[in-house]
């Protein structure tokens, strides 16, 4: 069984990555758990979600500029090549993600 890939070396992938930063008191990040499990369902494998508690990850939120709860991010390339503040919708979510597959 082989470990899972770190943070940084999913986002430095060519797969893009969404990431959900959020914090567990956060009503409307509550909210982004159905939607981002709809989201992962219409993009199957062509993109990774992953969830960062900033809370728990205090570096990852300060290094990536996340101010506000939920963001979302889309990484390519190690590179952030979209990000949103708030919550949306699961088609809102693969449209964003689109041009980056």
């Amino acid at each position: 069984m082989s470990a899972r890939p770190t943070f940084q070396e999913l986002i430095n992938g060519n797969k893009p990555v969404v990431v959900d930063f959020f914090a567990e008191w956060c009503g409307p990040c509550k909210m982004m758990k159905p939607i981002l499990d709809d989201f992962k369902g219409l993009v199957g494998d062509d993109a990774t979600v992953v969830k960062i508690d900033v809370d728990r990850n205090p570096g990852a939120a300060q290094a990536f500029g996340v101010r506000g709860v939920p963001t979302l991010a889309i990484f390519k390339n190690g590179q952030i090549v979209w990000r949103k503040a708030g919550v949306m919708s699961a088609a809102q979510l693969k449209s964003a993600l689109q041009p980056f597959l």
